[in-house]
């Protein structure tokens, strides 16, 4: 089995903001922290941010339900909650599958 290959993190990615606008990193990391608090917070407001040709970023409510803990077998009530969802856009899924360059 081959190894999984490092991905990048949020340091990696305002290093490329930094490289492609040739700003400071300060600059560059209140833009990219300034772009995912702006996300999250759409999100926690049920709105959707829809960014063309990556995808759309929604926050949704998941109903209260029983779970089961696969360690003991034990039934348990979770309460209902809102979590974030992401779906790639056409353009994103042929660019990751190869099929568009």
């Amino acid at each position: 089995m081959a190894a999984a290959k490092k991905g990048l993190k949020k340091t990696d990615l305002v290093d490329y903001v930094r490289d492609s606008m040739e700003c400071t990193k300060v600059a560059a990391t209140e833009l990219v922290q300034g772009l995912f608090d702006m996300i999250a917070k759409e999100m926690s407001k049920g709105s959707q941010v829809d960014v063309a040709g990556f995808g759309k970023f929604v926050g949704y409510n998941k109903k209260a339900r029983e779970v089961r803990n696969p360690a003991t077998g034990e039934k348990i009530k979770k309460a209902a909650e809102r979590v974030p969802k992401f779906r790639a856009s056409k353009a994103l899924k042929e660019t990751v599958s190869g099929v568009k360059k």
